[in-house]
């Protein structure tokens, strides 16, 4: 729930939401009153888009600012944006269907009516180990970081999946995954991934796979933002692109100079790329 969209399987949004939004409309509790939004203001906006969306209805962004307006609720300097990101997070809204350029809005007990709903406890369990079994081995304060709970919350959904779960001291540290333990394998390719990368950004302690030392050359503030060159396992560098015609031109920047070998499995990861990209050719720039 970090601001930005998320796809969720329909049985699962009603028992997440509550795990997750709690503390992302608590902490933004202080620009809620810097734009004279309270406690009134949310519930207002909630029974009003009831109102509108009854019966299946699904109304576009446009038009639902156009009726939160006439009904007293002003949706000017992203007013509008914040009642429905809450009422979204709150369970009452989901998107439906684009009208073109414009998202469309629906009552999510409409669009999803059987989604089963947990405890919290088994719900912070479900969580847990599903984080671990698509991110292990991780530790607990990397469940933390990439769920935005609490170190409690986490442990205590560490605790309820443990039983689902395998785990490995490594230099003090402790890690839990799902299935036998992991191996070291080394691959005979570059990988040119993208910002926010799940490999990069699920992880609070980075220093396995990005070398300290090079932490603020992807960092662009608030978290590894830049696309990153991943070499066995190891981020050594960033890159861009550029698009012309039938082309993607890659061009690296190396944290150190590369070898011949190295340098060569960036060049077959822009080929690669390109054929992702419907492209005829990919380019390393020099």
């Amino acid at each position: 729930m970090r601001g930005t969209l998320h796809f969720v399987a329909a049985e699962d949004v009603r028992w997440i939401l509550p795990v997750l939004t709690p503390r992302v409309i608590a902490g933004a509790q202080s620009r809620f009153r810097q734009l004279g939004m309270d406690a009134a203001t949310f519930t207002k906006s909630a029974r009003v888009a009831e109102q509108a969306l009854a019966g299946g209805n699904v109304v576009r962004r446009d038009k639902l600012y156009e009726i939160w307006n006439a009904a007293g609720i002003a949706t000017h300097e992203s007013r509008g944006l914040h009642l429905l990101g809450v009422l979204s997070q709150q369970g009452l809204l989901c998107f439906g269907p684009r009208d073109g350029k414009q998202q469309t809005f629906a009552l999510l007990e409409d669009w999803v009516p059987a989604a089963r709903t947990l405890e919290r406890d088994t719900a912070l369990g479900e969580l847990a180990r599903r984080y671990f079994q698509s991110h292990g081995p991780a530790t607990v304060q990397d469940f933390a970081w990439w769920a935005g709970l609490t170190l409690r919350d986490a442990r205590t959904g560490l605790e309820s999946a443990k039983s689902a779960l395998q785990r490995a001291g490594v230099a003090g540290r402790e890690f839990w995954f799902a299935g036998s333990a992991p191996t070291r394998r080394k691959s005979d390719a570059a990988f040119l991934l993208p910002p926010w990368d799940e490999f990069t950004v699920a992880y609070r302690d980075r220093s396995d796979i990005l070398d300290p030392r090079y932490a603020r050359r992807v960092n662009a503030g608030g978290g590894i933002l830049s696309p990153v060159i991943v070499i066995r396992g190891a981020v050594v560098g960033t890159w861009k692109r550029t698009i012309k015609k039938d082309t993607v031109t890659v061009k690296p920047t190396f944290f150190k100079a590369p070898t011949g070998a190295d340098r060569a499995l960036v060049a077959a990861a822009a080929e690669r790329y390109a054929r992702f990209l419907g492209l005829s050719h990919g380019v390393l720039a020099k």
